[in-house]
């Protein structure tokens, strides 16, 4: 059996690299929650409420994601072989589940007031609003780099997705001022749901899936079956497992039936583990190089045996 792990080293810097701009973000966005829950209620827009509890789920979201890049940096022990990466699955999926519950909450508040439209201070929420898109901007831009790291690359979508909530606020109160209608502000609101819930429930999908061991999104297990099937001297693919370790670290176990003759088995593992870190972003691999005759033996060889 051979084994190599090459390519997390630029993960590990990315709690590093990322923590300032952490803490900023979630200082920046917990101080606007406030600002737009306040104002929100003062001047009777739910679609300022409503984009205060999506940035509430934001808030959560990066203090909950940085949580678990540091505690990904905790060196691996006895008890616990793999370290701490699989909290940020864990985070991923509380974070998917409170802003699911504060999507519920937001959508029946806006078709009450469908129903029954109340008087929107609109200056005030496009001011407030304005102000979103500079924070949810800013937020943004301090996570502009490092796209290599999925929770980074995650980070940056969700704020600029919100800088962009911000603006159809903007947009609607403006209108409300143009035409008087009210009902814009909880039409607002809805569409600001839909957006949370959108997003939500592919972070959700996503983050169940690498909780039971689903393969990784952006991994193709069959194109991963073929690369290995192509190796020199490997005539079978079996025990095949891909799963991830944590929302940024991805492993594989497989078994080869390898013909020595064709290719010594040290060189093939060795470049097996480099492509398959630079093709699939697999980068914990764990080969085990069987002979015919080792295989016929092998009570892992059948597809439905886990």
């Amino acid at each position: 059996m051979a084994h190599d792990r090459h390519d997390h080293h630029h993960r590990d810097d990315a709690p590093v690299a990322f923590g300032a701009a952490f803490a900023l973000g979630a200082a920046l966005n917990i101080g606007f929650v406030a600002v737009e829950a306040v104002f929100g209620l003062a001047a009777g827009s739910m679609a300022l409420l409503a984009d205060a509890v999506h940035n509430l789920g934001d808030v959560l979201g990066l203090l909950l994601a940085w949580g678990a890049a540091v505690l990904a940096r905790r060196r691996p022990s006895a008890r616990r072989t793999y370290g701490w990466g699989r909290g940020s699955i864990i985070a991923a999926n509380i974070n998917a589940i409170v802003l699911l519950v504060g999507v519920g909450a937001i959508a029946m508040e806006a078709l009450r007031r469908l129903a029954e439209p109340a008087p929107v201070a609109s200056g005030v929420v496009m001011g407030v609003a304005a102000a979103g898109i500079v924070v949810n901007g800013l937020t943004a831009w301090m996570f502009a780099r490092g796209h290599e790291d999925l929770n980074i690359r995650a980070a940056f979508l969700h704020m600029a997705g919100d800088a962009g909530v911000s603006a159809g606020i903007v947009v609607a109160a403006l209108l409300i001022r143009l035409t008087g209608w009210g009902w814009l502000d909880p039409l607002a609101s809805l569409l600001v749901a839909a957006v949370i819930l959108a997003g939500t429930w592919g972070l959700l999908r996503d983050a169940a899936n690498l909780a039971i061991d689903g393969v990784p999104a952006g991994i193709e297990h069959a194109a991963v079956v073929e690369y290995l099937r192509s190796l020199p001297g490997v005539i079978e693919v079996h025990d095949l497992h891909i799963w991830g370790l944590s929302t940024t670290e991805t492993a594989l176990t497989a078994h080869l039936v390898h013909r020595a003759e064709v290719q010594p088995g040290e060189a093939l593992v060795m470049h097996a583990t480099v492509e398959l870190g630079q093709r699939f972003r697999i980068g914990h691999a764990t080969l085990q190089l069987e002979s015919e005759a080792l295989a016929d033996a092998c009570r892992l060889r059948p597809a439905h045996v886990v």
